[in-house]
């Protein structure tokens, strides 16, 4: 890692996981979230933007199936989604 910050720092995947499991992650966690009447982007933001585990209901499983993934995985999971749908 450089410490020059004109430079572009490169983030590559961790190659843990593969890249449907976050997205199937992501889906069963919402529909957990939104059935037990939560605002599933507001929690998982939460989630992402904290690491706090109690934004994740545990209703379905859905905190341990979030947990398996790193953070990261799940944001590159969403850009990606995002840039696929608006390119």
């Amino acid at each position: 890692m450089s410490n020059n910050i004109n430079e572009t720092q490169y983030f590559g995947r961790t190659g843990k996981e593969p890249e449907n499991e976050a997205k199937r992650i992501l889906i069963s966690v919402s529909t957990a979230l939104r059935e037990k009447g939560y605002n599933p982007v507001n929690q998982i933001v939460g989630y992402i933007l904290s690491g706090d585990p109690t934004y994740i209901t545990s209703y379905l499983n859905a905190r341990a199936m979030i947990r398996k993934l790193e953070r990261d995985e799940l944001l590159e999971e969403l850009v990606k989604d995002y840039l696929d749908r608006n390119e």
